[in-house]
């Protein structure tokens, strides 16, 4: 097919020619093995230089896309690429299990994900990131090209110390080490803390990646029935009798995927229960900056005797912007920078100042200040627009992203969710958070994500085949 490029700008000729060759290559115009046209012969089709075209096809075999014969020509590299997402469709028969959303909202493509975990690229602060990156990439620090310092950005722990504070939590900069992600953190601390056969509790149900973690880690993993206002403290303690766990993770402040917030009485109660049984906690803060309001942190209860704090902006700033933190008692800052320094070698030094620098110049707070107002727009919007169909929340969260909704007429949520896929909606269904599997009726909706209105339409009628 002939294309006229615009003559303007060497830059978009040459990306015109490399797009009419992967465009040629994708629908099997030129399949692996084949030659490509001669460089004279394409310039002439596509109506610019040879300089050109030979360009094209040098970063065309850089990216391993063809292939350059000496004397004789350029060729189609062998073998031909997979199809790509929007090729195929979603993967319809992948089972579902905790890597089930994740992977299906990870891939491109024109999808809707209202059971995916972060918030769309639109609702971040993208014009004040772009803003920092402009300033950073004129520091003459080496903030673009070094390692990191051991335990992370010191004015970052500074202010992160400053900001637990707010919250109750005593944390000196000392005790504090940025990490990769909130991810990484709990890895961090699985690696440091618990062995192969050691049992985990978690909350039933939880953030299905803290299941996929601890089977990386191959823990044995106790669910405890989650309530309104925390887990379960019955079933806490008799899980603590029963079984002797070495851990317990959970979300203290917004729960995920329940919208939960810990109450007092509840955090006393599980902490004596904690100190009694010699359980270390794992505190997963990630959603804080979303609250109106804090609610309260088992960290501010304890002093970071037997709990560990962990936090990251992934969910708030960036997904790109990959930097977390694990706040842990002194004694036990050494080990964990040197499991560190094995698994990662250091936090990225380019993350670290780019949050620092979005959280000191005021951009991160008034991000946030129209980010609340704006969830709690989308949650009363999705809640209503999803009671119109039958499904109802279990409870009403007070902040955050996440409605915890049940299914009418016991439907199974993992049948919805393969239904919806068809159309190009991924669900979160509850026995993914679930280590008990009874949250089959359940679904998690980001509210964020759950604005387009196809979703809803795809939603009923799949449950309209379903009842």
């Amino acid at each position: 097919m002939d294309a006229r490029v615009d003559r303007k700008g060497g830059g978009r000729r040459i990306a015109a020619v490399m797009a009419e060759i992967r465009s040629r290559i994708a629908g099997r115009g030129l399949v692996p093995g084949a030659r490509l046209p001669s460089v004279r012969a394409f310039a002439r089709t596509m109506h610019v230089s040879a300089s050109t075209v030979v360009e094209a096809y040098e970063r065309l075999a850089a990216e391993g896309l063809i292939r350059s014969r000496p004397g004789s020509g350029f060729y189609v590299s062998s073998p031909l690429a997979p199809l790509s997402l929007s090729e195929i469709g979603p993967k319809l028969d992948r089972a579902i299990d905790p890597f089930w959303v994740s992977r299906q909202s990870l891939e491109e493509g024109d999808l809707l994900k209202p059971g995916c975990g972060w918030l769309p690229s639109a609702w971040m602060p993208e014009a004040a990131i772009r803003r920092a990156l402009r300033n950073l990439s004129r520091a003459e620090d080496r903030v673009l090209s070094d390692y990191g310092a051991p335990l992370g950005s010191l004015p970052l722990r500074q202010l992160l110390s400053r900001r637990m504070g707010e919250h109750g939590i005593a944390a000196s900069p000392d005790q504090i080490v940025l990490t990769e992600s909130g991810t990484q953190a709990i890895d961090l601390l699985c690696r440091f803390l618990i062995e192969p056969g050691d049992v985990v509790l978690v909350d039933d149900p939880c953030y299905f990646n803290f299941h996929a973690l601890l089977r990386a880690h191959r823990a044995k993993v106790i669910g405890v029935p989650m309530t309104p206002a925390g887990p379960d403290i019955e079933a806490f303690g008799q899980a603590l009798e029963e079984h002797e766990p070495r851990l317990y993770i959970t979300n203290s402040g917004i729960h995920n995927p329940t919208g939960a917030t810990l109450s007092p009485v509840v955090a006393h109660r599980l902490l004596k229960l904690a100190e009694r049984a010699d359980l270390t906690i794992v505190e997963d803060d990630i959603f804080a900056d979303l609250e109106h309001e804090p609610s309260p942190r088992l960290a501010a209860f304890d002093g970071l005797d037997r709990v560990v704090h962990i936090g990251s902006f992934s969910k708030t700033l960036s997904a790109s912007v990959r930097c977390g933190f694990i706040a842990a008692k002194p004694e036990w800052i050494e080990a964990l920078v040197d499991l560190k320094i094995a698994t990662n070698f250091a936090a990225s030094r380019l993350s670290s100042e780019l949050v620092l620098t979005l959280l000191t110049d005021g951009s991160y707070r008034r991000h946030l200040d129209e980010l609340r107002l704006r969830l709690a727009k989308a949650m009363q919007a999705t809640e209503e627009r999803l009671a119109a169909i039958g499904i109802k929340p279990w409870l009403r969260p007070r902040a955050g992203m996440f409605l915890w909704c049940r299914l009418p007429d016991e439907i199974e949520a993992a049948d919805l969710a393969h239904a919806c896929l068809h159309d190009g909606v991924i669900l979160a269904p509850g026995n993914v958070f679930s280590q008990s599997q009874n949250a089959g009726g359940f679904l998690r909706f980001n509210v964020a994500q759950s604005q387009d209105p196809r979703m809803f339409e795809s939603l009923a009628r799949a449950l309209r085949r379903q009842s």
